[in-house]
């Protein structure tokens, strides 16, 4: 059942973010530069860990869960930047998947060092 709970909260977190990729330039006030990528970041870091959480299920080596779990996110940040080049006001942007890809991965560093690891059936 656990399983299920993890599968849908990573599921359920993508379309979130697929939901707010589609919506034109977003007002949000600028109180720094690059307070995008802090966005991004942020974003795929919490990612990072729902996929982990999910892919424990199915990975026995805690090197390749970390991995698979930051491809996986970075795959879905190149789908995403793809998908907002498409939305008026928004616009694909490397930096942005950069971002992306290095929130899960310090999510990995994270969970890899302070958390232990255990497959789960």
């Amino acid at each position: 059942m656990l399983k299920f709970f993890d599968i849908l909260a990573l599921l359920f977190y993508c379309a979130v973010i697929y939901w707010f990729s589609g919506q034109p330039a977003l007002p949000i006030p600028m109180l720094f530069e690059y307070q995008d990528k802090l966005h991004h970041f942020t974003a795929y870091f919490l990612m990072g860990i729902l996929a982990w959480r999910t892919i424990r299920h199915f990975v026995a080596l805690p090197f390749m869960l970390a991995i698979v779990s930051v491809v996986f996110c970075s795959l879905y940040g190149i789908s995403d930047e793809w998908h907002q080049s498409f939305v008026e006001g928004r616009q694909a942007d490397v930096w942005d998947w950069v971002a992306d890809t290095f929130g899960a991965a310090m999510a990995m560093v994270l969970l890899t060092r302070f958390y232990p690891y255990q497959k789960l059936n």
